[in-house]
């Protein structure tokens, strides 16, 4: 009994508790995060074939030259960078409309944004390849077949091949950044916008002047999520193109190179290297962004 009791004390201790709580999360992070990487670092030196696994030092890095390679970096560089411009704006104005006063059946509009995110991407991928597709009676040539245009082959020219990858993001994406951007927008204060009323500020004035710099906190949010969304984007490419081949790799990602070399080719040493790799960039940037915008290392402007 006194141990049982000297338990209960031990454990409903103001003390403890704290450390309890936090538990979980702690040794999650240290089984499935840290220890992933560590273990990632490590067997990208080393040439990984079952039992017989030896360290190789940086020959693993040599996929750095490598000519797929460097062409999935730019392929997921741009497709970040696009995506970012595309993902910031657009779910912010949405957002402006959905919290306005004059807007009407707002909870119908939000749901039918939000839907898009919770469909799976095996089935959006499924979905948009047959709309992308080659055939005259698919979805998009029907489109541009009422202006005149013939048949295009969407998924094997790297500009509509573009335009598809871009349409699934912001179909799948513009629900969720658009949410956050709610979020924010319904943090700001009302008394801002009736001051700003009554000093004569129109409405492009007080979106410009107080709606953009009051949702910083949430822009930077958005943007840090999506600098590493748009890095590892994978899924979408792998089901819009059925498989990790894309043709001329005008959809391989980093990811993609990754999943080729580790599951497709079974060379584990070389796609963890390609995994630093990631990891190093997206690190770097998004340490970069955050202390330009001053959430980092100094005042936030």
């Amino acid at each position: 009994m006194k141990k049982e009791s000297a338990f209960k004390k031990f454990l409903y201790s103001q003390k403890v508790a704290p450390y309890v709580f936090i538990a979980p999360f702690v040794i999650t992070f240290l089984v499935f995060f840290a220890y992933s990487i560590v273990n990632m670092i490590i067997m990208s030196f080393q040439n990984v074939a079952g039992a017989n696994t030896s360290f190789i030092g940086v020959e693993n890095y040599r996929i750095l030259k490598n000519a797929v390679f460097i062409k999935s970096l730019k392929n997921s560089i741009f497709y970040t960078i696009v995506s970012c411009a595309l993902m910031i704006p657009l779910p912010m104005i949405l957002a402006a409309l959905l919290n306005s006063k004059n807007m009407r059946a707002k909870a119908t509009f939000r749901s039918i944004l939000f839907v898009p995110a919770l469909t799976s991407v095996v089935v959006a991928g499924v979905v948009f390849r047959l709309m992308f597709g080659e055939l005259e009676g698919s979805f998009m040539n029907q489109v541009v077949g009422a202006f005149g245009v013939g048949p295009l082959v969407w998924l094997r020219r790297p500009g509509t091949v573009w335009l598809a990858l871009f349409f699934i993001c912001l179909w799948r994406w513009t629900g969720v950044n658009m949410m956050y951007y709610l979020s924010g927008l319904q943090q700001i204060p009302e008394d801002l916008y009736e001051c700003a009323s009554i000093d004569g500020a129109n409405s492009w004035q007080k979106m410009l002047y107080i709606t953009i710099p009051l949702l910083k906190p949430t822009t930077i949010y958005v943007l840090t999520i999506s600098i590493f969304g748009g890095m590892s984007m994978f899924s979408e490419s792998f089901m819009l193109f059925n498989g990790n081949n894309s043709p001329n790799n005008v959809g391989t990602t980093l990811v993609g190179m990754l999943y080729r070399m580790g599951f497709t080719q079974n060379q584990l040493g070389i796609a963890s290297a390609i995994g630093v790799v990631f990891l190093a960039i997206v690190l770097v940037v998004n340490l970069i962004q955050l202390r330009v915008n001053g959430t980092l290392g100094g005042k936030e402007q």
